[in-house]
Protein backbone atom coordinates (compact mmCIF):
# COMPACT_ATOMS: atom_id res chain seq x y z
CA UNK A 1 0.00 0.00 0.00
CA UNK A 2 1.19 3.58 -0.52
CA UNK A 3 1.42 4.28 3.22
CA UNK A 4 3.60 1.23 3.82
CA UNK A 5 0.96 -0.67 5.84
CA UNK A 6 0.46 -4.42 5.59
CA UNK A 7 -3.10 -5.71 5.42
CA UNK A 8 -3.73 -9.19 6.74
CA UNK A 9 -7.04 -10.60 5.33
CA UNK A 10 -9.16 -13.21 7.08
CA UNK A 11 -10.24 -16.35 5.27
CA UNK A 12 -13.92 -16.90 4.45
CA UNK A 13 -15.63 -20.28 4.39
CA UNK A 14 -16.48 -21.38 0.83
CA UNK A 15 -20.21 -21.82 -0.01
CA UNK A 16 -19.49 -24.70 -2.38
CA UNK A 17 -16.63 -26.77 -3.68
CA UNK A 18 -16.59 -24.91 -6.97
CA UNK A 19 -16.71 -21.33 -5.72
CA UNK A 20 -15.58 -19.32 -2.75
CA UNK A 21 -16.93 -15.98 -1.58
CA UNK A 22 -14.26 -13.97 0.31
CA UNK A 23 -15.32 -12.11 3.42
CA UNK A 24 -14.39 -8.44 3.99
CA UNK A 25 -10.78 -8.17 5.13
CA UNK A 26 -10.01 -6.92 8.64
CA UNK A 27 -7.21 -4.36 8.29
CA UNK A 28 -4.41 -5.05 10.72
CA UNK A 29 -1.63 -2.45 10.43
CA UNK A 30 1.68 -4.11 11.17
CA UNK A 31 3.84 -1.16 10.16
CA UNK A 32 3.36 2.57 10.46
CA UNK A 33 5.53 4.93 8.44
CA UNK A 34 7.43 7.60 10.38
CA UNK A 35 5.48 10.79 10.91
CA UNK A 36 7.40 14.02 10.42
CA UNK A 37 8.22 15.88 13.63
CA UNK A 38 7.67 19.66 13.60
CA UNK A 39 9.31 20.98 16.80
CA UNK A 40 7.88 24.25 18.04
CA UNK A 41 10.09 27.21 18.96
CA UNK A 42 10.41 27.83 22.68
CA UNK A 43 12.14 30.34 24.96
CA UNK A 44 13.66 29.64 28.33
CA UNK A 45 16.77 28.79 30.32
CA UNK A 46 17.57 25.52 28.58
CA UNK A 47 16.91 26.96 25.13
CA UNK A 48 19.41 29.75 25.85
CA UNK A 49 21.90 27.24 27.24
CA UNK A 50 21.57 25.06 24.12
CA UNK A 51 22.02 28.08 21.83
CA UNK A 52 25.13 29.24 23.69
CA UNK A 53 26.62 25.72 23.67
CA UNK A 54 25.90 25.29 19.96
CA UNK A 55 27.46 28.66 19.15
CA UNK A 56 30.70 27.76 20.95
CA UNK A 57 30.92 24.28 19.39
CA UNK A 58 30.19 25.52 15.87
CA UNK A 59 32.70 28.35 16.20
CA UNK A 60 35.37 25.86 17.25
CA UNK A 61 34.51 23.50 14.41
CA UNK A 62 34.42 26.06 11.60
CA UNK A 63 37.25 28.37 12.74
CA UNK A 64 39.87 25.91 14.03
CA UNK A 65 41.22 24.94 10.55
CA UNK A 66 41.81 28.62 9.72
CA UNK A 67 44.00 29.35 12.76
CA UNK A 68 47.66 29.65 11.77
CA UNK A 69 50.49 28.20 13.87
CA UNK A 70 54.08 28.59 12.69
CA UNK A 71 56.24 25.54 13.40
CA UNK A 72 59.29 26.45 11.35
CA UNK A 73 60.92 24.71 8.43
CA UNK A 74 58.62 22.96 6.01
CA UNK A 75 56.08 22.07 8.70
CA UNK A 76 52.46 23.01 7.96
CA UNK A 77 51.30 26.31 9.43
CA UNK A 78 47.77 25.13 10.25
CA UNK A 79 47.05 24.96 13.99
CA UNK A 80 44.89 21.82 13.81
CA UNK A 81 45.75 19.45 10.98
CA UNK A 82 45.48 15.68 10.65
CA UNK A 83 47.97 15.25 7.82
CA UNK A 84 47.61 11.76 6.36
CA UNK A 85 50.33 12.26 3.75
CA UNK A 86 53.19 12.89 6.19
CA UNK A 87 51.61 11.30 8.31
CA UNK A 88 51.38 13.54 11.38
CA UNK A 89 48.69 14.92 13.67
CA UNK A 90 49.29 18.61 14.46
CA UNK A 91 47.31 20.21 17.29
CA UNK A 92 48.84 23.61 18.04
CA UNK A 93 52.22 22.83 19.71
CA UNK A 94 51.50 19.08 19.87
CA UNK A 95 52.77 16.78 17.11
CA UNK A 96 51.72 13.13 17.10
CA UNK A 97 53.63 10.58 15.03
CA UNK A 98 52.10 7.34 13.67
CA UNK A 99 53.90 5.19 16.25
CA UNK A 100 52.34 7.34 18.98
CA UNK A 101 48.80 6.34 18.08
CA UNK A 102 48.37 5.13 21.64
CA UNK A 103 47.81 8.78 22.62
CA UNK A 104 44.72 8.77 20.42
CA UNK A 105 43.63 5.50 22.04
CA UNK A 106 44.01 7.03 25.50
CA UNK A 107 42.09 10.13 24.42
CA UNK A 108 39.21 7.99 23.16
CA UNK A 109 39.14 6.04 26.42
CA UNK A 110 39.07 9.24 28.50
CA UNK A 111 36.32 10.63 26.25
CA UNK A 112 34.25 7.47 26.68
CA UNK A 113 34.66 7.65 30.46
CA UNK A 114 33.65 11.30 30.34
CA UNK A 115 30.51 10.32 28.47
CA UNK A 116 29.79 7.64 31.08
CA UNK A 117 30.27 10.19 33.86
CA UNK A 118 28.00 12.75 32.19
CA UNK A 119 25.33 10.08 31.72
CA UNK A 120 25.56 8.97 35.35
CA UNK A 121 25.05 12.58 36.42
CA UNK A 122 22.40 13.80 33.97
CA UNK A 123 21.33 11.05 31.57
CA UNK A 124 21.61 11.81 27.86
CA UNK A 125 22.71 15.39 28.48
CA UNK A 126 25.51 14.91 25.90
CA UNK A 127 22.89 14.03 23.30
CA UNK A 128 20.80 17.09 24.14
CA UNK A 129 23.55 19.70 24.24
CA UNK A 130 26.76 18.57 22.52
CA UNK A 131 26.09 15.71 20.09
CA UNK A 132 27.04 16.85 16.55
CA UNK A 133 23.83 15.37 15.15
CA UNK A 134 21.76 17.40 17.62
CA UNK A 135 23.70 20.57 16.83
CA UNK A 136 23.25 20.32 13.07
CA UNK A 137 19.65 19.14 13.32
CA UNK A 138 18.85 22.20 15.42
CA UNK A 139 20.44 24.40 12.76
CA UNK A 140 18.44 22.73 10.01
CA UNK A 141 15.20 23.17 11.97
CA UNK A 142 16.06 26.84 12.46
CA UNK A 143 16.52 27.24 8.67
CA UNK A 144 13.21 25.45 8.07
CA UNK A 145 11.48 27.70 10.60
CA UNK A 146 12.98 30.80 8.96
CA UNK A 147 11.53 29.98 5.55
CA UNK A 148 8.32 28.15 6.47
CA UNK A 149 7.31 29.54 9.87
CA UNK A 150 6.79 27.92 13.24
CA UNK A 151 5.23 24.54 13.95
CA UNK A 152 1.57 25.23 13.09
CA UNK A 153 2.45 27.10 9.91
CA UNK A 154 4.83 24.36 8.79
CA UNK A 155 2.19 21.69 9.34
CA UNK A 156 -0.35 23.67 7.30
CA UNK A 157 2.25 24.24 4.60
CA UNK A 158 3.01 20.49 4.37
CA UNK A 159 -0.68 19.60 4.16
CA UNK A 160 -1.49 22.29 1.59
CA UNK A 161 -1.50 21.42 -2.13
CA UNK A 162 1.52 22.46 -4.13
CA UNK A 163 1.53 26.11 -5.21
CA UNK A 164 4.12 28.71 -6.17
CA UNK A 165 4.20 29.96 -2.58
CA UNK A 166 4.76 26.48 -1.17
CA UNK A 167 7.39 25.74 -3.81
CA UNK A 168 9.24 28.97 -3.00
CA UNK A 169 9.23 28.26 0.74
CA UNK A 170 10.37 24.67 0.31
CA UNK A 171 13.05 25.75 -2.18
CA UNK A 172 14.36 28.31 0.31
CA UNK A 173 14.53 25.67 3.03
CA UNK A 174 16.43 23.17 0.91
CA UNK A 175 18.73 25.85 -0.51
CA UNK A 176 19.63 26.83 3.04
CA UNK A 177 20.15 23.17 4.00
CA UNK A 178 22.37 22.62 0.95
CA UNK A 179 24.45 25.72 1.64
CA UNK A 180 25.02 24.70 5.27
CA UNK A 181 25.84 21.14 4.16
CA UNK A 182 28.48 22.38 1.72
CA UNK A 183 30.08 24.58 4.37
CA UNK A 184 30.02 21.65 6.81
CA UNK A 185 31.53 19.28 4.24
CA UNK A 186 34.37 21.72 3.67
CA UNK A 187 34.81 22.10 7.43
CA UNK A 188 35.36 18.35 7.85
CA UNK A 189 37.84 18.03 4.98
CA UNK A 190 39.72 21.18 6.07
CA UNK A 191 41.03 19.28 9.10
CA UNK A 192 42.92 16.97 6.73
CA UNK A 193 44.33 19.54 4.29
CA UNK A 194 45.49 23.15 4.38
CA UNK A 195 42.23 25.10 4.64
CA UNK A 196 43.05 28.15 2.41
CA UNK A 197 44.58 25.93 -0.26
CA UNK A 198 41.65 23.52 -0.15
CA UNK A 199 39.13 26.36 -0.44
CA UNK A 200 40.92 27.74 -3.50
CA UNK A 201 41.18 24.31 -5.14
CA UNK A 202 37.49 23.51 -4.59
CA UNK A 203 36.44 26.92 -5.87
CA UNK A 204 38.49 26.49 -9.06
CA UNK A 205 37.59 22.78 -9.47
CA UNK A 206 41.27 21.93 -9.08
CA UNK A 207 40.99 19.76 -5.95
CA UNK A 208 42.16 16.17 -5.94
CA UNK A 209 39.79 13.28 -6.43
CA UNK A 210 40.12 12.27 -2.78
CA UNK A 211 39.42 15.77 -1.46
CA UNK A 212 36.44 16.23 -3.77
CA UNK A 213 35.01 12.81 -2.91
CA UNK A 214 35.20 13.32 0.84
CA UNK A 215 33.85 16.85 0.52
CA UNK A 216 30.83 15.53 -1.38
CA UNK A 217 30.43 12.62 1.06
CA UNK A 218 30.41 14.80 4.19
CA UNK A 219 28.15 17.40 2.59
CA UNK A 220 25.70 14.76 1.39
CA UNK A 221 25.58 12.95 4.73
CA UNK A 222 24.99 16.25 6.57
CA UNK A 223 22.10 17.08 4.24
CA UNK A 224 20.60 13.60 4.61
CA UNK A 225 21.03 13.08 8.35
CA UNK A 226 20.28 16.58 9.68
CA UNK A 227 17.63 17.39 7.09
CA UNK A 228 15.78 14.11 6.65
CA UNK A 229 16.56 11.46 9.27
CA UNK A 230 16.73 13.84 12.26
CA UNK A 231 15.07 12.15 15.25
CA UNK A 232 15.14 8.78 13.49
CA UNK A 233 18.91 8.83 13.82
CA UNK A 234 18.55 9.18 17.61
CA UNK A 235 15.72 6.68 17.94
CA UNK A 236 16.72 3.88 15.58
CA UNK A 237 20.33 4.24 14.41
CA UNK A 238 22.29 5.47 17.42
CA UNK A 239 23.18 2.69 19.88
CA UNK A 240 23.74 5.03 22.83
CA UNK A 241 20.07 5.18 24.01
CA UNK A 242 20.20 1.41 24.57
CA UNK A 243 23.57 1.55 26.33
CA UNK A 244 22.95 4.54 28.57
CA UNK A 245 20.49 2.70 30.81
CA UNK A 246 23.44 0.76 32.24
CA UNK A 247 25.09 4.06 33.23
CA UNK A 248 22.14 5.43 35.20
CA UNK A 249 21.41 4.97 38.87
CA UNK A 250 18.71 6.21 41.22
CA UNK A 251 20.47 9.58 41.63
CA UNK A 252 20.90 10.35 37.90
CA UNK A 253 19.10 13.49 36.80
CA UNK A 254 16.75 12.96 33.86
CA UNK A 255 13.90 15.04 32.48
CA UNK A 256 10.91 13.90 34.53
CA UNK A 257 7.22 14.75 34.75
CA UNK A 258 6.00 15.02 38.35
CA UNK A 259 2.92 12.85 38.14
CA UNK A 260 2.20 13.33 41.86
CA UNK A 261 1.63 17.00 41.18
CA UNK A 262 0.32 17.01 37.62
CA UNK A 263 -2.15 14.10 37.48
CA UNK A 264 -4.96 13.75 36.86
CA UNK A 265 -4.51 15.67 33.62
CA UNK A 266 -7.19 17.54 31.76
CA UNK A 267 -7.98 20.87 30.07
CA UNK A 268 -8.96 23.82 32.25
CA UNK A 269 -11.78 26.23 31.48
CA UNK A 270 -11.13 29.92 31.97
CA UNK A 271 -14.10 30.21 34.33
CA UNK A 272 -12.85 27.33 36.45
CA UNK A 273 -10.79 28.14 39.53
CA UNK A 274 -7.90 25.97 40.65
CA UNK A 275 -9.68 25.12 43.88
CA UNK A 276 -12.69 23.82 41.95
CA UNK A 277 -10.38 21.90 39.64
CA UNK A 278 -8.56 20.20 42.51
CA UNK A 279 -11.86 19.28 44.15
CA UNK A 280 -12.65 17.37 40.98
CA UNK A 281 -9.40 15.42 41.33
CA UNK A 282 -7.36 17.22 38.67
CA UNK A 283 -3.69 18.14 39.05
CA UNK A 284 -1.66 21.07 37.74
CA UNK A 285 -1.21 19.67 34.21
CA UNK A 286 -3.81 21.22 31.88
CA UNK A 287 -2.91 18.79 29.07
CA UNK A 288 -1.91 21.60 26.71
CA UNK A 289 0.59 19.38 24.88
CA UNK A 290 3.26 22.09 24.70
CA UNK A 291 5.89 19.70 26.11
CA UNK A 292 5.27 17.33 23.19
CA UNK A 293 5.16 20.07 20.55
CA UNK A 294 8.60 21.48 21.45
CA UNK A 295 10.29 18.07 21.75
CA UNK A 296 12.74 17.48 18.85
CA UNK A 297 12.19 13.72 19.26
CA UNK A 298 8.39 14.00 19.42
CA UNK A 299 7.93 12.01 22.64
CA UNK A 300 5.59 12.67 25.56
CA UNK A 301 7.66 12.91 28.74
CA UNK A 302 4.50 12.54 30.83
CA UNK A 303 4.27 8.84 29.97
CA UNK A 304 7.41 8.11 32.00
CA UNK A 305 11.15 7.87 31.48
CA UNK A 306 12.08 6.92 27.91
CA UNK A 307 15.38 5.91 26.36
CA UNK A 308 14.66 8.18 23.36
CA UNK A 309 14.61 11.33 25.52
CA UNK A 310 17.79 13.34 24.85
CA UNK A 311 17.53 15.45 28.03
CA UNK A 312 17.59 18.74 26.14
CA UNK A 313 15.21 20.39 28.63
CA UNK A 314 13.06 22.18 26.02
CA UNK A 315 9.93 20.59 27.48
CA UNK A 316 10.94 22.07 30.84
CA UNK A 317 11.02 25.56 29.29
CA UNK A 318 7.65 25.02 27.59
CA UNK A 319 5.96 23.71 30.74
CA UNK A 320 7.43 26.44 32.93
CA UNK A 321 6.00 29.13 30.65
CA UNK A 322 2.53 27.56 30.94
CA UNK A 323 2.77 27.17 34.71
CA UNK A 324 3.85 30.80 35.15
CA UNK A 325 1.02 31.95 32.88
CA UNK A 326 -1.44 29.96 35.04
CA UNK A 327 -0.04 31.47 38.24
CA UNK A 328 1.38 28.13 39.42
CA UNK A 329 4.90 27.19 40.56
CA UNK A 330 7.19 26.05 37.72
CA UNK A 331 9.09 22.75 37.49
CA UNK A 332 6.13 20.49 36.86
CA UNK A 333 8.61 19.00 34.39
CA UNK A 334 12.20 19.20 35.54
CA UNK A 335 15.53 17.39 35.81
CA UNK A 336 14.80 14.96 38.63
CA UNK A 337 15.98 11.60 39.93
CA UNK A 338 14.23 8.42 41.05
CA UNK A 339 15.70 8.80 44.55
CA UNK A 340 14.31 12.34 44.79
CA UNK A 341 10.83 11.19 43.83
CA UNK A 342 10.84 8.37 46.38
CA UNK A 343 12.19 10.67 49.10
CA UNK A 344 9.51 13.31 48.48
CA UNK A 345 6.82 10.63 48.46
CA UNK A 346 7.89 9.62 51.96
CA UNK A 347 7.69 13.23 53.16
CA UNK A 348 11.44 13.70 53.58
CA UNK A 349 13.88 16.25 52.12
CA UNK A 350 16.15 15.02 49.35
CA UNK A 351 19.78 16.12 48.91
CA UNK A 352 21.26 15.33 45.53
CA UNK A 353 24.49 13.32 45.74
CA UNK A 354 27.22 14.23 43.30
CA UNK A 355 29.80 11.96 44.95
CA UNK A 356 28.72 8.33 44.73
CA UNK A 357 30.44 5.05 43.78
CA UNK A 358 30.07 5.17 40.01
CA UNK A 359 30.99 8.86 39.69
CA UNK A 360 34.06 8.21 41.85
CA UNK A 361 35.09 5.25 39.67
CA UNK A 362 34.59 7.15 36.41
CA UNK A 363 36.39 10.21 37.77
CA UNK A 364 39.35 8.22 39.09
CA UNK A 365 39.72 6.29 35.83
CA UNK A 366 39.72 9.54 33.85
CA UNK A 367 42.27 11.04 36.26
CA UNK A 368 44.59 8.02 36.16
CA UNK A 369 44.49 7.50 32.39
CA UNK A 370 44.64 11.21 31.62
CA UNK A 371 47.48 11.71 34.09
CA UNK A 372 49.43 8.79 32.65
CA UNK A 373 49.02 10.18 29.15
CA UNK A 374 50.11 13.66 30.23
CA UNK A 375 53.15 12.26 32.08
CA UNK A 376 54.13 10.10 29.13
CA UNK A 377 53.72 12.98 26.70
CA UNK A 378 55.73 15.38 28.85
CA UNK A 379 58.63 12.91 29.07
CA UNK A 380 58.50 11.51 25.55
CA UNK A 381 61.90 11.59 23.82
CA UNK A 382 62.62 13.78 20.83
CA UNK A 383 64.30 10.84 19.12
CA UNK A 384 63.21 7.25 18.79
CA UNK A 385 65.12 4.25 17.45
CA UNK A 386 64.03 0.92 16.04
CA UNK A 387 66.36 -2.04 15.47
CA UNK A 388 65.44 -5.09 13.40
CA UNK A 389 67.96 -7.95 13.18
CA UNK A 390 68.20 -9.89 9.91
CA UNK A 391 66.63 -13.34 10.11
CA UNK A 392 68.51 -14.86 7.21
CA UNK A 393 71.29 -15.59 7.52
CA UNK A 394 71.35 -15.71 11.31
CA UNK A 395 75.07 -14.83 11.29
CA UNK A 396 77.98 -14.73 8.88
CA UNK A 397 81.47 -16.17 9.54
CA UNK A 398 84.15 -13.92 8.05
CA UNK A 399 87.53 -15.06 6.66
CA UNK A 400 89.35 -14.25 9.90
CA UNK A 401 86.87 -16.39 11.87
CA UNK A 402 84.96 -13.49 13.44
CA UNK A 403 81.13 -13.46 13.42
CA UNK A 404 78.91 -10.78 11.97
CA UNK A 405 75.21 -9.93 12.46
CA UNK A 406 73.27 -7.46 10.29
CA UNK A 407 70.61 -5.04 11.54
CA UNK A 408 68.26 -2.49 10.03
CA UNK A 409 68.55 0.63 12.18
CA UNK A 410 65.99 3.45 12.07
CA UNK A 411 66.11 6.73 13.96
CA UNK A 412 63.16 9.11 14.14
CA UNK A 413 64.21 12.75 14.49
CA UNK A 414 61.20 14.58 15.99
CA UNK A 415 62.82 18.01 15.89
CA UNK A 416 62.88 20.68 13.17
CA UNK A 417 66.69 20.66 12.81
CA UNK A 418 69.17 18.21 11.31
CA UNK A 419 70.66 16.19 14.16
CA UNK A 420 73.93 14.21 14.48
CA UNK A 421 74.06 11.15 16.73
CA UNK A 422 76.71 8.84 18.19
CA UNK A 423 75.86 5.14 17.90
CA UNK A 424 77.49 2.53 20.14
CA UNK A 425 76.77 -1.02 21.30
CA UNK A 426 77.25 -2.74 24.65
CA UNK A 427 76.92 -6.26 26.02
CA UNK A 428 79.48 -7.99 23.80
CA UNK A 429 83.22 -7.58 24.29
CA UNK A 430 85.20 -6.57 21.23
CA UNK A 431 82.10 -5.73 19.17
CA UNK A 432 82.76 -3.41 16.23
CA UNK A 433 80.21 -1.38 14.24
CA UNK A 434 80.07 -0.67 10.54
CA UNK A 435 77.29 1.50 9.14
CA UNK A 436 76.12 1.60 5.55
CA UNK A 437 73.83 4.60 5.19
CA UNK A 438 70.58 4.49 3.32
CA UNK A 439 70.41 8.09 4.52
CA UNK A 440 73.31 10.51 4.20
CA UNK A 441 75.64 11.31 7.08
CA UNK A 442 76.96 7.92 8.26
CA UNK A 443 80.56 7.69 9.45
CA UNK A 444 81.81 4.36 10.81
CA UNK A 445 84.54 3.68 13.37
CA UNK A 446 85.66 0.48 15.02
CA UNK A 447 83.57 0.67 18.18
CA UNK A 448 81.17 3.54 17.35
CA UNK A 449 79.55 5.35 14.48
CA UNK A 450 78.22 8.83 13.79
CA UNK A 451 74.93 9.10 11.94
CA UNK A 452 72.53 11.95 11.20
CA UNK A 453 68.84 12.45 10.53
CA UNK A 454 66.99 15.17 8.65
CA UNK A 455 64.37 17.30 10.42
CA UNK A 456 61.05 15.59 11.16
CA UNK A 457 62.01 12.38 9.39
CA UNK A 458 63.03 8.77 9.86
CA UNK A 459 66.59 7.93 8.77
CA UNK A 460 67.35 4.30 7.88
CA UNK A 461 70.76 2.67 8.08
CA UNK A 462 72.26 -0.78 7.55
CA UNK A 463 74.36 -1.69 10.60
CA UNK A 464 76.87 -4.56 10.81
CA UNK A 465 78.10 -5.71 14.22
CA UNK A 466 81.21 -7.89 14.18
CA UNK A 467 82.75 -9.75 17.15
CA UNK A 468 85.67 -12.20 17.58
CA UNK A 469 84.63 -15.84 17.57
CA UNK A 470 86.11 -16.42 21.00
CA UNK A 471 83.98 -13.66 22.59
CA UNK A 472 80.72 -15.23 21.39
CA UNK A 473 80.13 -17.84 24.10
CA UNK A 474 76.43 -18.52 23.52
CA UNK A 475 74.03 -19.02 20.65
CA UNK A 476 72.28 -15.76 21.64
CA UNK A 477 74.05 -12.90 23.41
CA UNK A 478 72.13 -9.81 24.64
CA UNK A 479 73.19 -6.68 22.78
CA UNK A 480 72.11 -3.08 23.37
CA UNK A 481 72.31 -0.22 20.88
CA UNK A 482 72.86 3.26 22.36
CA UNK A 483 72.16 6.47 20.46
CA UNK A 484 72.93 9.93 21.84
CA UNK A 485 72.58 13.39 20.32
CA UNK A 486 75.98 15.02 19.93
CA UNK A 487 74.55 18.49 20.62
CA UNK A 488 72.40 17.86 23.70
CA UNK A 489 71.40 15.25 26.27
CA UNK A 490 68.81 13.45 24.13
CA UNK A 491 69.47 9.73 24.09
CA UNK A 492 67.72 6.42 23.50
CA UNK A 493 68.58 2.72 23.58
CA UNK A 494 67.21 -0.48 22.12
CA UNK A 495 67.81 -4.07 23.28
CA UNK A 496 68.55 -6.77 20.71
CA UNK A 497 70.63 -9.97 20.45
CA UNK A 498 73.77 -11.16 18.69
CA UNK A 499 73.48 -14.68 17.31
CA UNK A 500 76.28 -17.18 16.84
CA UNK A 501 76.80 -20.93 16.51
CA UNK A 502 75.42 -23.19 19.21
CA UNK A 503 77.86 -24.04 22.03
CA UNK A 504 80.16 -26.91 21.06
CA UNK A 505 79.85 -26.35 17.28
Amino acid sequence: MPDGSIVQPTKAKPTSKSAATPAPADKVVLFESQKKIHPKAVKGVFRRLKTATFAVLLALFYLAPWIRWERGGDAPAQAVLFDLTTPRFFIFWIEIWPQEIYYLTGLLIVSALGLFLATALAGRVWCGFACPHTVWTDLFVWIERFFEGDRAERIRNDMAPWSLRKLARKSGTHAGWLALSLVTGFGFVAYFADAPTLARQLATFDASYEATSFFALFAGMTYLMAGWTREQMCMYMCPWPRIQSAMLDEHSLVVTYRADRGDNRGPKRKSESWDERREKGFGDCIDCGQCVQVCPIGIDVRTGEQADCINCGLCVDACDSIMIAQGLPPKLIDFDSLAAQETRASGKTYQWRLIRPRTIIYGLLMLVIGGAMAWSFALRPRLDITVLRDRAPLFVTLSDGSLRNAYTFKVANKTRQTRAYALTVSGLNGAEIKVIGEAEGAESKDHAATISASPDSVATYRVYVTAPRGNVTAASTPLTFHLSDTANADKDSHASVFLGPATGN
